[in-house]
């Protein structure tokens, strides 16, 4: 796969400081906006089962008012299910999802929950959205990614960014290695978490991966230096790595 990547802005955390105060600022939907206009491809939006960022007012209107692809994260519930079908954002990525973590704590184990995750991507599928599953680069999640018709899996890079020295280069290894086998049973390989100014080239230099997706690092940037022009570098070190 080659082309221009393509990088996904999650807006989660513009509602985690809004919830703080219980007010209606800052707005999420206005951050989407903005980043969208400074070289955002699409935007990421996490709804998780305890609302403590994203709410059901958020991608209503995000799902309405954006100009780039809404991808909806979502954690594999019924009641997920039935708001993604509702909305038809045009991705959704299935995530794994726990009350007591702070954010997302690897990735989602689709072989161990592939007879409950076989309805929902199919259903998810025929209602139009686009369906990805965010995996740990490991062959097994990536062999019940295609077993499951998933047109997509999103390679999770925490690992990636906790580790230091040598470790560094066998986890981009492994990362690579998975991005290559998933194109060549024509899944299209995202990435992200954990993604900086000073980590993210050499995923970005990974030749089959085509978007990132890149949230609590951005808006954090944006404290002090704005939302624009944070997206708009990142964009630039993307672009460079190609």
């Amino acid at each position: 796969m080659t082309g221009r990547l393509r990088l996904g802005v999650n807006i989660d955390h513009v509602a985690t400081v809004r919830n703080a105060r219980g007010s209606g600022y800052p707005d999420p939907v206005r951050a989407a906006l903005l980043a969208a206009e400074a070289g955002a491809d699409g935007i990421t939006a996490h709804l998780r089962e305890d609302r403590r960022h994203i709410t059901d007012a958020d991608i209503a209107r995000l799902a309405t008012e954006l100009t780039v692809p809404l991808n909806l994260e979502m954690a594999a519930t019924e009641e997920m299910l039935a708001i993604a079908i509702r909305h038809r954002p045009h991705a959704v990525c299935i995530v794994p999802e726990k009350r007591e973590e702070r954010t997302t704590e690897g990735g989602l184990d689709a072989a161990g929950l592939f007879d409950l995750l076989a309805p929902m991507v199919a259903k998810l599928r025929d209602n139009g959205s686009r369906v990805s599953l965010f995996i740990e680069p490991e062959a097994r999640q990536i062999d019940a990614a295609i077993r499951l018709g998933a047109p997509v899996v999103e390679l999770h890079t925490g690992r990636y960014a906790e580790l230091e020295g040598e470790d560094i280069a066998v986890e981009l290894k492994r990362l690579a290695d998975a991005a290559a086998l998933a194109a060549r049973n024509g899944i299209e390989p995202h990435a992200g978490h954990g993604l900086t100014f000073e980590n993210v080239v050499p995923i970005a230099a990974i030749p089959q991966v085509m978007e990132l997706n890149i949230g609590h690092f951005l808006i954090g940037e944006a404290i002090f230096d704005g939302l624009a022009p944070v997206v708009q570098r990142m964009r630039s070190l993307m672009d460079s790595a190609r």
